[in-house]
């Protein structure tokens, strides 16, 4: 059975609290769970110790059965010194999609049409005029 260590929503309306969980792969996020190892409260500072609470035992327990942290937890995990999260690096997030670019490669292609529209309107009258 694949198990993940992941998050649980709890809380109210615009105001989120999670708790975290162990439990089946296919189980729905607020659904049927195994184990509650912490919670994390998202609406306290950054640096408030209450923020994350985390049972450090229970999660390495459940790491070593294979239960395979989602990346949101890895981050509390590596934060606690309980297993590590590898830094992520992908250079290709910046550049644009392949509708943006072929939407700009029209857009220049039209633009084109019209400057040379244009130069040439502008170069007919000059050589149709009477030279005195």
């Amino acid at each position: 059975m694949a198990m993940k260590i992941r998050l649980a929503r709890a809380g109210t309306k615009k105001r989120p609290y999670y708790h975290i969980v162990v439990a089946d792969h296919a189980a729905p996020r607020d659904g049927k769970f195994i184990d509650v190892i912490g919670a994390f409260n998202p609406m306290l500072g950054k640096t408030d110790e209450a923020r994350v609470k985390l049972d450090g035992a229970k999660a390495a327990e459940w790491l070593k059965k294979g239960a395979q942290p989602t990346d949101r937890v890895l981050r509390f995990l590596d934060k606690a010194g309980i297993k590590k999260r590898e830094a992520r690096n992908n250079p290709q997030k910046a550049l644009p999609g392949k509708k943006r670019l072929e939407r700009e490669k029209l857009q220049a292609d039209a633009a084109a049409k019209v400057a040379a529209a244009a130069a040439a309107a502008v170069e007919a009258p000059a050589a149709e005029a009477p030279q005195a």
